[in-house]
């Protein structure tokens, strides 16, 4: 992974190089960053980086036996730790299948760079069992930089997800964190720093990585040849930068998205419960990523109401018909406190799509909802 391949976020990728011409770079680093962000590729490029022989000013050259080394996530130098499923008691084969699930991983970050915990759960068929770093993973973590480094260069330990690590694994890694090795570096990932140890936290210098800019988004899919401009400009709008949600929606862009949700809320204004119990059979009978798409595309015309609402007109994204949807539901219909709440059960909607819950059942519910809310305001 090079900065080049990472869309945008030009001030980080310019501090990040800065810190390692002028030694600035700390012994641990914390990358955190909202899903979809580029936490990870922006750590994974720093680690190309620091591993290339020929750094250019501003990148890797991305040509390099390291570099191509690096693209596979091969180095020996470069260790990394990730929640696996949790054992109530380590055995002996335990180290084989650490090997089988850091090879799927390798594989899972190749594949799905800017993907969440949920998304390795379902590349592994890890469904319904519990993930955590162990204390046994902590010790290996030790032993590994503990060793001399192979190419005379930095040793890189690498925790992506570190709010799964067991307590006793955390606390046995904080004189490490605090008073590692020469040369050696701790890099963390995650999208939850919130849920870390204060101290972990205190122990690590914080990168704080945003979300892509809907013009990032855009540029990014156009230049991979995934979708044209205006498909790039819709999903763009949706993802609201998010590049993970981006990725899941290129197939999926349906120019009626909008106009699904504006049927929907009619049925709910109406209180026209044959056509909502109908709507969320259609519901039911889709896909999960059509389900999650639809409820993203409802937020996202909910975030337009609010906007309009404020009278910021200037920052509406939608056009046509959808702005003249818009246009009429806010304030006759939905004022600004009413959307709020339906902004939280949205996001509590796709919350449970997400851990697989009952789509009619959510569906359903958010209706209910929906419509007691607008029977309130008529």
């Amino acid at each position: 992974m090079q900065f080049a391949e990472i869309p945008g976020l030009p001030e980080t990728k310019e501090n990040l190089v800065n810190a390692v011409k002028n030694n600035h770079l700390a012994h641990a680093l914390l990358f955190h960053g909202p899903e979809g962000s580029a936490n990870l590729t922006m750590a994974l490029a720093l680690c190309t980086y620091l591993y290339c022989e020929n750094p250019g000013a501003t990148d890797s050259c991305g040509i390099c036996s390291t570099c191509q080394r690096m693209s596979r996530l091969v180095l020996p130098d470069l260790n990394f730790a990730f929640p696996t499923i949790a054992k109530a008691k380590e055995d002996d084969k335990e180290e084989d299948e650490k090997v089988d699930v850091l090879t799927s991983w390798r594989k899972f970050v190749t594949e799905q760079p800017y993907g969440n915990v949920h998304d390795f759960i379902y590349f592994n068929s890890f469904e319904k069992k519990q993930l955590n770093i162990s204390k046994g993973a902590a010790r290996k973590i030790i032993q590994a930089l503990s060793l001399m480094s192979f190419e005379g260069g930095y040793k890189i330990m690498m925790i992506w997800a570190p709010e799964f690590l067991h307590p006793s694994a955390a606390n046995a890694l904080l004189k490490i964190l605090e008073e590692p090795q020469p040369k050696t570096l701790f890099i963390l990932v995650t999208g939850h720093a919130d849920q870390l140890l204060t101290t972990i936290l205190s122990r690590t210098q914080k990168v704080t990585i945003r979300g892509f800019s809907d013009e990032e988004v855009k540029n990014h899919l156009i230049a991979k040849g995934l979708c044209d401009e205006a498909s790039a400009d819709q999903i763009a709008m949706l993802a609201d930068g998010n590049l993970r949600e981006a990725y899941r929606l290129v197939d999926r862009v349906e120019d009626l998205q909008v106009k699904k949700i504006r049927e929907w809320f009619l049925s709910c204004y109406k209180a026209d419960f044959k056509s909502i119990f109908g709507l969320a059979d259609d519901f039911h009978k889709s896909d999960k990523e059509a389900q999650k798409s639809l409820v993203l595309t409802g937020l996202n015309v909910l975030r337009e109401i609010l906007l309009k609402n404020a009278g910021l007109d200037e920052l509406l994204r939608t056009h046509d018909e959808d702005r003249d949807f818009v246009n009429k539901i806010s304030g006759k219909v939905l004022k600004e406190e009413h959307v709020g709440k339906l902004y939280g059960d949205f996001n509590m909607a796709h919350y449970h799509l997400e851990r697989n819950g009952n789509a009619k059942f959510i569906f359903t519910d958010l209706s209910m909802n929906v419509t007691r809310l607008m029977a309130k305001i008529s």
